[in-house]
């Protein structure tokens, strides 16, 4: 073996792997067919569950450094600013959810500080090794590529995209729909004469003409521009073009755009994968679930697709967990890249509001085979559930879960002997929690729910704590 995890793509998928098996001591190899990351802001909105997930991966201090709160809509008319449009219902920060809005950092600058933190863990990527093929055995995978010599690993993870190379040479499908006819040109400018403290809105000018979004990018000087066409248009993404479009659908002239930094156009859609899995590869990200951008849900959730698949290929690969551990991948995260999708339908539909759904918060693995909630109809949080922040005699609990480990929070019962992997933080109240034993996973989700010791017992002895 050439290396244990081969994870391709360098993606924030591919990345945030990188980071959670490199701090685990998995000896893992991120490679990515381009020369560099990708120089986009396409991805740019984090949501507060991925903000919860960064903390806890060591990169929340980069990540609000770089970037910013979102600006409040204006829509123009005519040259004239005629209403503000609120993109996000308002939320308040609560002691059980320290992160209550999404954070805007461009998606090439995400990338960036994802890098940086995997260097600083030991990690590795290689650039240049385009995928080619792949076959794999009952002991690993072989892969080869269009330059240099195969690598042989024992599990693959493909994060390479919404065209992944390593999907369609496993022969799995996707499924999904167009969710929108109408062509999208994206791409990060320069402007001059034009405010950043707005997300300009220029609508439609007539029927059949596309919108126009300006969005200044938060921690850059650059702003996004994004602009519909009619159903059949061939986006041009030539600078001049983009500089016709931003003139004819806004009151700015075609030298306002002082500069295109990047362009791409898409089609918007949503489509998820008939499989995450394939023996001993494993589909990530835009790989397994591809969404409308409109909800601001794509990036996310497939960050938290790494972060659950992260901790499980450790506990197998260094702990001696059982491999039917990484059985539950597929089973936790497919429903819930299905779940997401809909909601980013919806919104792109303008069918749901960007709220409570978007944020994320709210998803869980109540039905997981991982999960053992051993109370009747408890009240308030059940195991499956992502667990809360807040103070346990006098100890924040997302300080005691950041690290590869699992966590027992014990609140108004004695905390039990438990093996050394896991930390305990026990006290005598917590709203959030109510009475009981809470067995927290490594990916900040409650495995265990109870107050009985010898059920708990019963948990831990799966080997899967280690």
């Amino acid at each position: 073996m050439n290396t244990d995890v081969l994870v391709v793509g360098a993606g924030p998928t591919g990345l945030a792997l990188g980071i959670d098996l490199a701090r685990r001591g998995v000896d893992a190899l991120v490679v990515e067919k381009a020369d560099r990351l990708f120089p986009g802001s396409r991805g740019k909105g984090l949501q507060p569950r991925t903000m919860e997930v960064f903390d806890d991966l060591g990169v929340l201090d980069a990540i609000h450094a770089v970037g910013g709160t979102y600006p409040v809509g204006m829509i123009w008319q005519d040259g004239e600013r005629v209403g503000e449009h609120r993109m996000f219902d308002p939320v308040e920060v609560t002691d059980d959810s320290p992160y209550n809005a999404p954070w805007m950092v461009p998606q090439w600058r995400t990338q960036e500080v994802l890098f940086n933190r995997l260097k600083e863990l030991g990690g590795r990527v290689a650039f240049k090794r385009e995928v080619v093929g792949l076959g794999q055995d009952a002991d690993g995978v072989t892969v080869r590529f269009a330059t240099g010599p195969d690598i042989r690993a024992r599990y693959l993870v493909a994060a390479d995209g919404g065209r992944s190379v390593v999907r369609r040479a496993l022969g799995i499908g996707m499924t999904g729909e167009t969710v929108d006819p109408n062509p999208m040109l994206v791409a990060d400018v320069r402007i001059e004469g034009l405010d950043r403290d707005n997300w300009h809105v220029f609508p439609p000018r007539g029927e059949g003409a596309g919108y126009l979004a300006i969005c200044p990018l938060a921690g850059t000087e650059d702003f996004q521009v994004v602009a519909q066409f009619p159903e059949g248009t061939r986006v041009d993404l030539s600078p001049d073009a983009i500089r016709e479009v931003v003139a004819a659908r806004s009151h700015l002239a075609p030298e306002s755009v002082t500069e295109v930094r990047w362009a791409s156009d898409f089609r918007p859609r949503a489509a998820l994968a008939d499989a995450f899995r394939s023996g001993r590869v494993f589909l990530a990200g835009d790989a397994a679930h591809v969404h409308s951008p409109a909800g601001g849900q794509g990036l996310n959730t497939s960050v938290q697709d790494a972060y659950n698949l992260g901790w499980k290929l450790g506990a197998v690969l260094r702990s001696g967990a059982p491999a039917t551990l990484l059985d539950t991948y597929e089973e936790e995260r497919r429903p819930v890249a299905a779940h997401m999708l809909g909601i980013s339908t919806g919104v792109h539909r303008g069918e749901v509001r960007r709220g409570d759904a978007t944020r994320q918060l709210g998803l869980g693995y109540r039905d997981s085979s991982l999960t053992e909630e051993t109370r009747t109809a408890p009240p308030g949080l059940r195991a499956g559930d992502r667990a809360p922040d807040g103070k346990l005699a006098g100890v924040r609990l997302f300080d005691a879960f950041r690290g590869p480990h699992w966590t027992l929070v014990a609140v108004g019962v004695e905390a039990p002997d438990v093996p050394e992997p896991v930390r305990v933080v026990a006290g005598d109240e917590q709203p959030s929690y109510g009475k009981g034993l809470f067995l927290v996973r490594p990916d900040g989700y409650v495995g265990w729910a109870g107050e009985d010791t010898a059920q708990l017992a019963g948990y831990l002895g799966r080997g899967i704590t280690r």
